[in-house]
């Protein structure tokens, strides 16, 4: 397919990027998923803003107790990040597992998160680390808490006139653990179920705080309350953990499509929450 025709403009700053902005422009970073959509007349955008080249949106900083992300940061540059990996190792690996090294090396953060595709890893991987998605309009910032920013299926929270800046990363605590698992479509190698946790242990042993995400079981990613509901205050036994995955995807409406149906997606949410908590135990 061919896109609709379209105006081309290349921005060098955020500033000029919001000035191009229009009601029916779309913001171009990397691109994996704004073009497939726009070959298929999906997106019939006026004008495409090109993003990529403001380097204001590329870095990667350590802020005391967060680390900062820029937006167009690429998943290459985040898996590779060592300021990442210390500060929450779970976000370094996850990047690392998106797409192939081409979607990688061109895919961004902002771009991934301003989509949301209900499959897409970023999403569970922001909302375990209790994220938080910082966006500008022309008048405003705001700071968006990750775990309120996916709305329902492919939309967020960010209004027509604003752009992701950067994403903050709180580090983990003392005590605390991450970890990513996932079961990939294996051509897009987008999550058919994706889940991601951090936790806390007290010092009797027991969870003592604990974020459960998962992506690709409901028309957006979530926090399974159900499992950690099961776990808090609790040790992580066998036991326990084969209790608290029975509960994976039972607040929500598990979706089915060609890669899985209902009764599968829910079936692999619990394979891959104990698989997870497996990991952490």
């Amino acid at each position: 397919m061919i896109p609709s025709t379209f105006e081309y403009k290349k921005a060098t700053s955020v500033d000029e990027a919001l000035s191009m902005m229009s009601e029916d422009s779309k913001l171009l970073a990397g691109g994996h998923s704004l073009i497939p959509a726009m070959k298929l007349r999906l997106n019939q955008p006026s004008a495409v803003i090109d993003i990529s080249s403001i380097d204001s949106l590329k870095g990667i900083s350590d802020e005391g107790d967060h680390i900062m992300i820029g937006a167009a940061a690429t998943h290459a540059d985040i898996a590779s990040s060592s300021l990442v990996e210390a500060a929450c190792s779970m976000i370094a690996h996850g990047s690392g597992e998106i797409g192939d090294i081409q979607v990688r090396n061109k895919g961004t953060i902002g771009g991934s998160l301003a989509h949301a595709d209900p499959a897409a890893d970023w999403p569970a991987l922001v909302i375990a680390a209790d994220a938080t998605i910082c966006v500008r309009s022309q008048n405003d910032t705001r700071e968006i808490p990750a775990a309120d920013f996916f709305t329902g299926f492919y939309e967020t929270a960010l209004k027509d006139d604003e752009i992701i800046t950067s994403i903050k990363i709180p580090k983990l605590s003392a005590g605390s653990s991450s970890t990513y698992v996932k079961f990939s479509q294996p051509a897009s190698r987008f999550a058919i179920v994706g889940c991601a946790i951090v936790k806390n242990m007290d010092s009797q042993g027991e969870v003592g705080n604990i974020k459960v995400a998962i992506t690709g079981v409901s028309e957006r990613a979530y926090r399974d309350h159900g499992v950690e509901d099961e776990l808090m205050g609790q040790p992580l036994s066998d036991e326990v953990i084969e209790a608290a995955s029975l509960k994976a995807a039972s607040r929500v409406d598990v979706m089915s499509d060609h890669y899985a149906s209902e009764v599968y997606r829910k079936h692999l949410a619990q394979v891959y929450v104990k698989k997870a908590l497996k990991i952490l135990a």
